[in-house]
């Protein structure tokens, strides 16, 4: 992978189309670099501030700020249950009439989201909903049909990687006996449970500092009633195992300049270095943006102290290596003697070096040498569903849209429009009903407490 320079015309064209349209763009991470280098220069020159990259959760948070502000559409640049959660947040708070458009007319899927939409998940949830005070954790990369269909079956709170650890913890310190279901990302519930069973060797007050009121019994009784759905997988975290990990600790071993990075979704391996690394300091597990702020922390602590060179194993998608490398960048003074490596530790042969000079005398390492791929055996972890938007794709949408509304949306772009089941649940559209399980989460994050609601829902005696 190398990192073009984007083009300055292309640039002030797109930042003047979606200014003269009022369209507002949230995109995640996971964006080709070519696409996100353009977001970018977009809102880095200030010519149209509605431009914004980040993980999913914060995408829609940003798409309600800029309804506030008074755009009037947002094209949403990732993958479908990212557009259906945008326009759920949208509506939910009063925003229904902003138009919300993906990129493509075809559905842009997610291995991930999809494997919560299969007969062997309802069937999970149908079997743990007999069980006393159950409560169903589901992870909000997933669609608002598993959404709502999940909470017609069993009281259902959304989480995010960030926040996923809280969320159980929070909810087995509210409700005596509360048993989690957790899906549907299988690496995610398992390195939960492997967090979950460290911090029963860890002091009260390291505890403590992930829920206050948890101690080394509450977590060796809450692992008793903690359940995870066995068979869901995201093809790109996947590629993250043992032999990639037996190549980090023989290639990068940890020291005081080495840093080990992870996503809650990779598998067991590299999730294990990196949490044992986050236990001296050196580490960081978690969502994109907790991997992110880690980076740039680190690297600034590195330029303060002059430190030569710092370096950070990188167990996520190869997407984030453009906002890591622009952080980085503004974290290092001008003419200090501090450089930095980001590796993507996929195989044994997914690094190589940049060699444009945009990026200076910073080192990017994110894939092999013949081009980007998607392949556990070759090629660095890139998710080929996020790489079907494009900069012409959004060129095209923002082309299509009219200067208002008056007429309703043409049927070209309604095509491009959230793909949500129109059917009902529990007598309400999906749109809505999947709506709960997100608005159960943002109470959650607002008061450190489930909603009233909910809690009677999942405490609710059982026929």
């Amino acid at each position: 992978m190398q990192f073009k320079s984007s083009d300055p015309a292309a640039v002030q064209h797109l930042s003047k189309s979606l200014k003269a349209k009022n369209m507002g763009v949230v995109a995640h991470f996971y964006m080709d670099p070519e696409l996100q280098g353009h977001l970018g220069d977009v809102r880095d020159k200030k010519e149209w501030e509605h431009v914004f990259i980040s993980d999913s959760l914060a995408m829609g948070e940003e798409a309600v700020r800029m309804a506030e502000k008074g755009v009037t559409s947002i094209a949403c640049l990732g993958v479908d249950f990212m557009s259906e959660s945008v326009k759920a947040n949208l509506t939910q708070m009063g925003f229904p009439d902003v138009k919300v458009f993906r990129l493509k007319e075809t559905a842009i899927g997610c291995s991930l989201a999809e494997s919560a939409q299969r007969p062997a998940y309802e069937a999970w949830l149908r079997k743990g909903a007999s069980t006393k005070n159950a409560l169903h954790v589901v992870y909000i990369n997933t669609s608002m049909q598993t959404k709502a269909v999940s909470n017609s079956i069993m009281p259902t709170i959304t989480c995010t990687s960030s926040n996923v650890v809280n969320t159980i913890l929070s909810a087995d310190a509210q409700i005596p006996g509360l048993n989690v279901f957790y899906g549907p990302d299988t690496y995610m519930g398992r390195n939960i449970k492997q967090l979950f069973e460290m911090m029963l060797h860890m002091p009260e007050e390291k505890i403590k500092a992930f829920h206050p009121q948890h101690t080394r019994e509450t977590v060796k009784s809450l692992l008793t009633r903690f359940n995870f759905f066995q068979q869901g997988v995201c093809v790109v975290h996947h590629m993250f195992g043992e032999n990639v990990t037996q190549k980090v600790l023989q290639d990068y071993p940890l020291d005081d300049t080495t840093f080990y990075t992870a996503h809650f979704e990779v598998p067991g391996e590299m999730f294990t270095l990196a949490i044992d690394a986050m236990n001296q300091d050196k580490g960081v597990v978690g969502s994109t943006s907790n991997i992110l702020n880690f980076i740039v922390a680190k690297t600034k602590d590195a330029a303060k102290r002059g430190v030569s060179k710092v370096r950070f194993i990188l167990g996520t998608e190869s997407g984030m290596a453009r906002g890591i490398v622009r952080g980085v960048q503004a974290a290092i003074p001008e003419g200090s003697p501090t450089t930095a490596e980001i590796i993507f530790p996929v195989n044994s042969e997914a690094v190589c070096s940049d060699d444009t000079g945009e990026f200076g005398d910073l080192a990017v390492m994110p894939g092999v040498k013949a081009g980007e791929g998607c392949s556990s055996s070759g090629g660095c972890a890139s998710c080929p569903y996020m790489k079907m938007n494009s900069l012409d794709a959004l060129n095209d949408l923002v082309e299509a849209t009219p200067q208002s509304w008056d007429q309703g949306i043409p049927s070209d772009l309604a095509r491009m429009q959230p793909k949500v089941d129109d059917q009902l649940v529990g007598g309400k559209p999906v749109a809505v009903a999947g709506g709960v399980p997100i608005r159960y989460m943002r109470d959650l994050m607002t008061t450190g407490q489930l909603p009233a609601d909910l809690v009677a829902d999942i405490t609710k005696v059982m026929p």
